[in-house]
């Protein structure tokens, strides 16, 4: 019975140890919160100062600031305008230009192909023509040798 008595007084007095400690933590804990609260809220009121501050400083630079970017923006507006302008009629007359010079081209080298073609049918039908003339010659030349060798024969078979 010893060893128990001794491991319960051991453990025993390890709990009440501890709870003391918890106790006299909480009571710390208590303490600093009271403590600090002063310094928590002025902190508080610095930050909301400041930011306040802060705000009302930069109103007025951020005002200006836009009010030079529109300014800006509307001077670039302005002064890009007539170029952008001019631009426009340049492309615009320079494709009319370009218009104006080609089509005489346009319509000469239609015309070449047009007379190309015209060309290229006569001289098909002409040959075809040839063709045909020629495939009747040799019938008309082939019947009359024909005729000849038959007349030929004719006389040789009296």
């Amino acid at each position: 019975m010893g060893v128990s008595s001794f491991l319960k007084k051991l453990f025993g007095s390890a709990k009440v140890t501890a709870n003391e400690l918890a106790d006299q933590a909480e009571t710390v804990i208590e303490e600093t919160k009271t403590a600090t609260k002063p310094y928590v809220d002025k902190a508080e009121e610095f930050i909301e100062d400041t930011v306040t501050k802060a705000k009302e400083t930069t109103t007025p630079y951020m005002e200006k600031a836009e009010t030079f970017v529109e300014e800006t923006v509307n001077k670039a507006k302005e002064t890009a305008t007539p170029y952008i302008e001019k631009a426009e009629t340049f492309v615009e007359e320079t494709i009319e230009k370009v218009k104006v010079a080609t089509t005489p081209l346009l319509e000469k080298t239609e015309k070449i192909l047009n007379d190309t073609n015209d060309s290229e049918t006569k001289a098909a039908n002409t040959l075809e023509e040839k063709t045909n003339t020629s495939t009747n010659d040799s019938e008309v030349t082939n019947i009359e040798n024909s005729k000849q060798a038959t007349d030929k024969t004719e006389e040789d078979a009296n």
